[in-house]
């Protein structure tokens, strides 16, 4: 398969890894979820349900390392499956038993040691790995009283755990993680540049779709390694699992993590509780992600399935790209077509042709593919293939520019020249009808872009006019592949003092108007005044 992007991946080589491997059914998953402290993997009494290697970083006491949970080991030694999905199952238990540096080995301290676990401790002391045995299901202390029986596997440190309900677990993990150097701490002053690639560096991208359209073959396409299960059969994906991927994005290195996630089908036709689990998980994945890539298959079209899909991707505004996956399969079909078109265009009239006429070029198939999920026209239309490999640059072009997009900071001072100008030429409206005026607005947030309009209504904006406002501002600072969140708010009026001020003593004085004088004060007066002006004579 020739691929001309540059990028690679971090699987795990560094030896920062610890693997948990052990038979089917003895509680790997939940000692997995115990440690990390979230549900990740899918916990079922059913064997078998854990097939893709999921892992998740863990940090203890200042040491950190990744933690993986792997399928059970449910061959001796050189026995095969004839199952496919069985058999590319234990091929990733042996990609994490290489990958590790310490593995925990799990039992299950009730049933005692049976034949499959001595095969598997056979395969790990082969491996040359430092080995931790832990007696997983001792929910009591009489429980414990079996963990003698269990040195006949060869390995010196044991540890009887319950990841149920807890116990032993701080005591595996101290030993788990002293085996792993103490991360030292940097002090630094971030620039701003670097705190936006920090920030980039935190992307995940989830990749959904329906099941068997080639989720999975586009990780590992993406990878360039057989990271995850792949298989023609549907639902072969179970658990959403976390992959770690490094491209290129103008002279800087990004590091990402995909999300390979199960199928999602109708819930009507969700047949056992391990589908709506991992159709739950694909769900959460979509919430906890910033970019979603849908994947439809080129050769079936878009279903009513991709609709839904699409529709939950856009309710919980998340940035997305549409793969059309397994373009290789129609190449023929559509050399085919070609042919036809133009044999068409000889015999019928030009406006008879153009009515009739069916998408023949990757523009006019992007155009129908957008027609069809005309919710999302936003986000931009990839054809290609994960088998050969075709468009997979284009793919990772367009993540890395809709990257971009999703943390654009509109300054606030262009943000409203541009409203002035749209709503000067369309005067919003509400709900109801009544007409509205934007005062300002502001960028609150990036990822998604979400903008607060302040208005002399607070009711929203009419559904129409959202829209076309959503346009415009795409028109304006572009926000490809991404949604737009826009919300209304009244402007506050000016606040009345509550106190009023009295006036001060001095001017109650001043203000007071003279009281009239009677008849016998102003004889007094005259009689003084006269009385002045003779002593003066004298």
């Amino acid at each position: 398969m020739t691929q001309e992007f540059s990028h690679t991946i971090d699987d795990g080589q560094t030896s920062n890894v610890a693997a948990i491997v052990g038979r089917p059914n003895v509680g790997k998953s939940a000692l997995f979820n115990r440690i990390v402290g979230r549900r990740i993997s899918i916990v079922h009494d059913m064997p078998g349900v854990t097939r893709d290697r999921v892992s998740a970083e863990v940090e203890h006491r200042g040491r950190s390392f990744s933690l993986v949970d792997t399928g059970g080991i449910g061959l001796v030694s050189g026995e095969k499956s004839g199952d496919l999905i069985t058999s590319i199952a234990m091929d990733q238990v042996d990609v994490a038993i290489e990958a590790a540096s310490i593995i925990v080995m799990v039992v299950n301290i009730q049933e005692g040691i049976v034949p499959l676990d001595k095969e598997v401790a056979i395969k790990l002391h082969q491996s040359g790995k430092k080995i931790i045995l832990a007696l997983n299901k001792a929910d009591n202390v009489a429980a414990e009283k079996e963990a003698d029986d269990f040195a006949e596997l060869g390995f010196t440190e044991i540890h009887a755990i319950s990841a149920i309900h807890g116990r032993g677990i701080n005591d595996l993990l101290k030993e788990l993680s002293d085996h792993f150097p103490v991360r030292p701490k940097v002090l630094k002053e971030e620039t701003e540049e670097e705190e936006a690639v920090d920030q980039l560096s935190e992307f995940k991208l989830a990749i959904v779709g329906r099941p068997n359209v080639g989720k999975s073959s586009l990780v590992n396409a993406l990878t360039q390694a057989e990271r995850v299960v792949v298989s023609s059969v549907p639902g072969t994906t179970r658990d959403a699992v976390d992959v770690p991927l490094k491209i290129e994005g103008e002279g800087q290195e990004l590091e990402l993590v995909l999300i390979d996630t199960a199928g999602l089908r109708k819930k009507r036709r969700i047949n056992d509780t391990v589908e709506f689990f991992s159709s739950k998980r694909t769900e959460d994945s979509i919430k906890r992600c910033d970019l979603v890539v849908l994947v439809v298959d080129a050769d079936n079209g878009i279903h009513e399935q991709d609709k839904k899909i699409a529709d939950l991707i856009t309710s919980n505004n998340r940035a997305c790209i549409i793969v059309v996956n397994k373009w290789d399969l129609v190449q023929e079909s559509l050399e085919k077509a070609i042919k036809e078109q133009n044999e068409k265009r000889k015999t019928m009239k030009r406006a008879e042709f153009e009515a009739t006429k069916e998408p023949t070029t990757l523009a006019e198939f992007s155009e129908w593919v957008q027609n069809q999920l005309f919710f999302m026209k936003y986000a931009p239309v990839i054809f290609g293939s994960a088998k050969t490999g075709f468009h997979l640059d284009r793919l990772l072009d367009a993540v890395r520019f809709v990257m971009d997009q999703w943390t654009q900071a509109v300054p606030t001072g262009i943000l409203n020249r541009v409203l002035k100008d749209i709503t000067d030429r369309r005067p919003p409206s509400t709900k109801s009808g009544k007409p509205m005026k934007v005062f300002y607005g502001t960028q609150v947030r990036t990822g998604p872009p979400s903008f607060l309009l302040f208005t002399n209504r607070a009711e929203p904006l009419d559904e129409n006019y959202r829209k076309f406002l959503e346009g415009e501002l795409r028109k304006s600072f572009g926000f490809e592949g991404c949604p737009i969140v826009l919300a209304t708010k009244s402007r506050p009026k000016p606040v009345e003092p509550i106190r009023k001020f009295k006036k001060s003593s001095i001017t109650k004085k001043n203000s007071k108007k003279p009281k009239a004088s009677s008849r016998s004060d102003q004889s007094k007066s005259r009689k003084k005044t006269s009385r002045k002006m003779s002593q003066r004579r004298r």
